[in-house]
This record gives structure tokens, sequence and C-alpha cells, in this order.
């Protein structure tokens, strides 16, 4: 189908307005003379009221002054960037971006034409021919039903909103024409038909066609064909009425019936617009249109509005941000797809209601909702880039048009066993190595009440003495528990905020488990010091922001803060890689394919609310939480490595097919390897015949200097393996804090 049925046959503008405007009024003479006469008439009975009203209506200077438009520029949207230079959205209460009638094809200019006013180039602001039709259907109604605006009253109405009340009142009206005959005093048809495709309202959060056109369609207005431009003209009699992504039937209907006036008129040959009424709806998808990462765009709005107030909103600005669109649309996919598994039943019975069920009730789209209070299972997932913190994908839930609070950002929940890492960095810190021995042993805490706090394991078994890095890959909490408690609860709260954590964390024992709530972007941050080694970088989503001009108005610098040396880092790296590769993650990670050096941790919370996987490469680090917002247990035994840490996986999985694995972390100079006993801390010598064997690394000077004894059994001590069977959920009852001292 031809992009512009138009472009062979331009006749003169105002020679072609006059053959359609005249026509019917002068075959009914009659008609025209009847209507006029009665409205003359009816005007005569109420005392000249009509001429009264008209010469009084702006008395007083209460009419706007038309000279603001020579230099008037209707508001433009600030619109963000990817990375990458590619349009993400929109920013403003008006989104528009401005075109000039000569980008403006003619057949988007012949629909809004034919539909809003087809005499625009024959009258001066009032189309007369109009109002006696009007007025006599308005009296069979016996109320307003129908107005007889131009484009130039319209476009008076919408750039002068605050002077010009909207309600379909006959001294409104009044003001309205009288505002435009001033405009047409002063200003060109083609000036003022410029202006009107700038500033109508076309639904959807779209102001002017070059915005409607990228919203619906995806693609400029100069590119329109026939039948888009008739689906946009369209619009304006009921932006939300015809809307084509709502209604697409009824948007084609209308659609064909403007198609239809415009072969009429003669502006498209019968072989054009039989073409135009076949053509199907092809609306643009999300990523076409700019419709991405609705709570990554959101996110960012609240900063830069925090920051430059109105001048966001009202100045067009351009911001570059830090989004990858590929690996946002990777995360929206993973996430949802993992959603849907587990409410399809694939992990055991689920009994709340599903996303499905609750879309299917009718219960979606209510765009207010600010709150966390969806019934149906949700989830967040947050990627960045380690080195600098820069935000690469995050998904703060399933449906932002049902509920905008984000769960990435927002959301304060529990982190379970992902809190581990950060204690087992400070016993590193203080000396501890992987190969340390760790006592996983009952214990009870005394509390103010008089009772005690006894956590347990998840399989309600006791390992005894076991290396720190076992303790560690098979999430064992009182493992955690007893070395929590050596190093002290204002040791580990020192550690956690090195490590970016900035709620409140009480010094309480339950604390070394997870049970202080955190932020899920700054749980995910805080790995971003094992990924680089010591490094802690804060997330950031906005590079640079500019005017319309180009102008850098302001320009983020990266946030790095030491966190660990790169020994310490190290050796949080290995034993974080046992979690893929023998630990709790095993099945979803490594067992599934995924095998790009990485390090991650599961985690579970108390009763099965919660649960996480927080993973990373070299190069990226990514987390995903799910859970229900008002907290529940999501299912029988739920745990992180089964129900978070696939849709990790799959992210990642994606991702490093289109970019190249990372090397792996290189060893610092200061680490050292050593033999030892397994499941000892005991250096292995030969006269040890028998003894299981294994080695593990150290920071040079920490290496253990007691041997293994000659002629001792050490054939109980199991291999450092697992076999991927392990479970990480944390089970304790809430603690009351402790008696003082």
């Amino acid at each position: 189908m031809p992009s512009d049925p138009l472009s062979s046959r331009q006749p003169a503008r105002a020679a072609k307005s006059k053959r359609r405007g005249a026509g019917f009024w002068r075959r009914h003479p009659g008609l025209l003379r009847a209507l006029l006469l009665a409205t003359v008439f009816g005007a005569s009975l109420a005392g000249g009221g009509l001429y009264a009203a008209w010469t009084l209506v702006c008395r007083g200077g209460t009419c706007p002054s038309v000279e603001v438009l020579e230099s008037y520029s209707p508001r433009q949207t600030s619109k963000l960037y990817a990375a990458d230079g590619r349009f993400v959205a929109e920013i403003g209460n008006e989104r528009r971006t401005l075109a000039t009638l000569k980008e403006i094809p003619p057949v988007v200019r012949e629909a809004f034409l034919i539909t809003e006013d087809k005499r625009f180039y024959d009258h001066a602001g009032i189309d007369w021919f109009r109002i006696p039709g009007a007025v006599a259907r308005n009296v069979r109604a016996r109320r307003w039903r129908e107005g007889f605006s131009t484009i130039t009253m319209q476009l008076a109405r919408n750039v002068f909103s605050e002077d010009i009340s909207r309600e379909k009142t006959l001294v409104r009206k009044l003001r309205e024409a009288k505002v435009a005959r001033a405009i047409e005093a002063r200003y060109s048809k083609d000036r003022i038909l410029e202006l009107y495709l700038n500033q109508i309202y076309l639904g959807a959060g779209a102001y002017g066609v070059e915005t409607a056109a990228q919203r619906y369609f995806g693609k400029s207005v100069k590119d329109l064909n026939l039948a888009e431009a008739a689906t946009l003209a369209a619009l304006p009699k009921g932006p939300s009425i015809y809307d084509p992504r709502r209604f697409p039937e009824r948007a084609v209907q209308r659609r064909n019936t403007i198609i239809g006036l415009m072969r009429r008129e003669g502006v498209v040959s019968d072989a054009d617009a039989s073409l135009a009424r076949a053509y199907p709806l092809q609306l643009a998808t999300r990523t076409e249109s700019g419709e991405v990462a609705p709570y990554f765009v959101e996110w960012v709005r609240r900063q830069l509005e925090e920051r430059f107030g109105r001048r966001l909103y009202e100045d067009g600005l351009k911001v570059y941000t830090t989004l990858d669109v590929d690996m946002q649309s990777a995360a929206e996919r993973a996430m949802e797809a993992q959603l849907r598994a587990i409410e399809a039943g694939r992990y055991g019975p689920y009994r709340h209601v599903t996303y499905e069920q609750y879309v299917a009730r009718g219960q979606g789209g209510d765009e207010t909702a600010r709150t966390a209070n969806s019934p149906y299972l949700q989830g967040a997932f947050v990627a960045m880039d380690p080195r600098d913190g820069s935000v690469r994908a995050l998904v703060g839930g399933r449906d932002y048009d049902d509920s905008k609070f984000n769960r990435a950002t927002q959301a304060l929940r529990q982190p379970g066993s992902t809190f581990k890492p950060i204690v087992y960095s400070a016993a590193v810190q203080n000396g501890r190595m992987p190969a340390s021995i760790v006592d996983d042993a009952p214990v009870a805490v005394p509390q103010a009440d008089g009772s005690s706090w006894e956590p347990s394991n998840f399989d309600g078994k006791f390992m005894g003495a076991i290396p720190m890095r076992r303790a560690l890959y098979l999430s064992r909490n009182l493992a955690m528990i007893n070395l929590g408690m050596e190093l002290g609860p204002q040791t580990v709260i020192g550690q956690a905020r090195k490590f970016g954590i900035s709620t409140p964390i009480p010094p309480y024992p339950a604390i070394y488990l997870g049970s202080a709530d955190v932020y899920t972007i700054e749980m995910v941050a805080a790995y971003s010091a094992f990924a680089t080694l010591g490094t802690r970088a804060e997330p950031h989503a906005i590079l640079r922001v500019e005017t319309q001009q180009g102008q850098v108005l302001w320009q983020d610098q990266p946030e790095r803060f030491p966190v660990l040396s790169p020994e310490e880092a190290y050796v949080m790296v290995s034993m974080m890689k046992d979690v893929n590769q023998r630990g709790t993650a095993y099945g979803a990670v490594w067992g599934a394919g995924f095998q790009v050096p990485s390090g991650g941790k599961t985690g579970t919370t108390n009763d099965g609310t919660d649960v996480w996987y927080i993973g990373y490469t070299p190069d990226l680090v990514a987390g995903v939480w799910v859970g229900l917002d008002r907290p529940q247990k999501i299912k029988a035994n739920a745990q992180g490595g089964e129900l978070a840490a696939p849709a990790w996986t799959a992210f990642m999985t994606e991702v490093y097919r289109r970019k190249p694995t990372p090397p792996d972390w290189p060893a610092p100079g200061g680490i050292v390897t050593r033999e030892l006993v397994a499941g000892t801390s005991k250096l292995y010598v030969p006269e040890c015949y028998g003894a299981p064997v294994t080695s593990d690394i150290f920071i040079a000077g920490t290496e253990p200097v007691e041997t293994c004894v000659p002629g001792e059994s050490y054939g109980g001590a199991p291999a450092d393996s697992t076999g991927g069977a392990a479970t990480d959920s944390l089970v304790f009852p809430e603690p009351v804090a402790p008696p003082p001292g």
C-alpha cells in the first residue's frame, strides 16, 4: 500500500475546500435560510442577548492575548535514551514531540481536516455553515450534544486552557470563537494548522501527531500510510473511546468511516480507499513504541524531578540512562516465565490467586495503585555492571499499569540467606578462612520474656564441626548463628553498612540469618563487592542530562567504595562459586548448564514467604526476589534455589549468548593453596596415609600450621562435595529483644 496516496495530486487547498464546503448548502438554500433566520430570530427574541454576549464576553481583558502564539512552542516531554542511544520513554505531563507542517505528510493533514474542520481554509475562525446544523441537533436532543468548534477554536481552547473553561456552555463557545477570530486575523492558516497538529491530545498520554504516531505505530508521522493517518484522525472525537489498543474493532470502524469521507471529498482515489480499508491494524510493540522498562523509567523520573523540578516537564530535556534494552527485555521475560511456572504448579501445588485469574476477573488496570497490595505472585529483578554501578535492567513488578509500587527500589523484605555472605566476609576479615571449622550445633539464645530462641536447620539435623566453605554452600543456619555470635552483632552491622545496606539492622542474633529488611537494589549492589574483588559500586541509572540543543546540564559520576581487600574478596568468590557448582543453587545454575564463571547465594526466609537468588560474573551482577506483596508462604517447602534462581539463569544464559564470556577471576598474589585432610583445617602430610585429602585457599599468613596425626583415623571425614542436594531455608521463630547485657 502506498505510504502517501496524495503525493501525486495536490490541488490548491482553498479551491478544494470551497468545492466541498458549500456543496450541500448550495443544493438546499431554503434550509440554510430557514435555519439562519431561526437562529437570528431566536437571538432577537432574547433581546439581542447573543450580540450582547459577543461584545461583552472578553470585556475587561478576560480573554487571553493571542500575541503569545508568535513565539509559542507547545511543551515537550523529556526523553529518556538507553545506554546505546535507543529511545526508551518520555517523561512529562504532556508527552509531545514537535513536527513542522512540512514534516507532516498531506495524507495526515487531510485526514484531520476532513474529520475536524473541512472548511478550515475558507472560514476566518468560525464555520458559519456548521452552526445551524449543530443548533438544530442540540434543540432536538434538548441538551448540548454537538458543538461547532473549528480547528482554530480547538487550538484556542487547548493553548489557553487556563483562560477558557472546558465546560459546555454558550459563554465558553463565544469566548473560543472570539479568540479564534483574533488568531485567524494574526496568523496564517498553515501556522494555525501546525500548532493544532502538535497540540491536540490523541490518547495514551500522547500529544501531537508525531508522538501519537510513535506511540501507536512505532514510526514517525512522516512514514504513516492512509489507514494509519485515519486511525489518528479518529482519536480527537474520543481518545479513550477509539483507543486502538483497548478497542481495536471500534477504532477500525471509525478509521474506515474517515477513509470513506476522504474518498467522498475526492482527496483519495477509490483504489487507495479500498486498500486502506482492508489494511490490518498493525500496532507497535512496547519496544517499538518506547514503552519499555516502566519501573526503571519511574525510578529515573523521581531522581530527575528531585534535581531539576519543573524543568523536567517544561524544557524537554534529553536524558541518557544506563539501561540496556536487550537485558531489560531478557529480565522481564525470565522473571515472568518463572512466575508463571510457579503459579502453574511446576514446583508443587500453588494455592494463591494467579495473575491470569486476577486479570480474568477484571480486577486489573488500577492505574493509581501505588502501594504493595496485589494478591498475585510478584517479583523484582535488578541487573547492574558491578564495575561502575550502571543499572542495566530493573523490573519492579509484573504489571505496572496495575501496580506502580516498585518492589526493586521501594519494597522492604527479609533477604534470608542472601545476607550470609556479608557475615562470612566479616569472618574472613577477622582471620577465618574457607577451611576454618564452624559448629553446626544447636543453640539457645535467652530472650527478654524468659523464653529461648532456638533456630534450626531446614532439615532439622546437625552436622557438627564442618569447614566454613561447606557451611556456606550448604547454607547451614546453626553454623551461621554460632559464627555470627562469635563475631558479635556490631561487627556484622558495621560490615553490612560497608556493603551499602542502609535499612535498620537491630542487634539481634537473627540478623545473621537475614531477618532485617532490605531493599532489593541495595542487596544486589552489595554483591558488586564480590564481583570486582573488593570494591562496591553504588547503583545509578543516569549518565547525563542535556538540553534540546545538546548542552550538558548534569553528568553523573560513578561512586565506588572499598569493602574488602582483593584477597579477602577472592576467598569469598571461591566459596560462593561452590554455591552454584555444588550447593543450594547447583540444580538451577551449574546443573542447568550455565557454566560461565559465577558465584552467588540463594535465600529463603521464615516460612517460605520470600525467596531470592543473587549471583554475579566478573562483569555482571543480578538478583531476583519472588514473593507476595502481603507476606504469605509461597508454597510448601519454598526455596530460593528452586523458585528464584531459574529466572537468574535464564536471564544470564540469554545475555551471554550475545556478549563474550568474561575470564575467570585471577587469584591475587597473596593467595596460597594448601593440602588438607578433608573436613578439617589440618595440613595433610604423606605420613597420614589413607586420610581423605582436599585442598583449599588461604590468604598468606593465615594458612594452618597444625598437621594431621599419623595413624589417627580420618575416614569419617566427608569429602567436600554434595552433588547439589543442598537446601538453604531459614526456619526460626522471630526473636524478641535479648535481655540487657
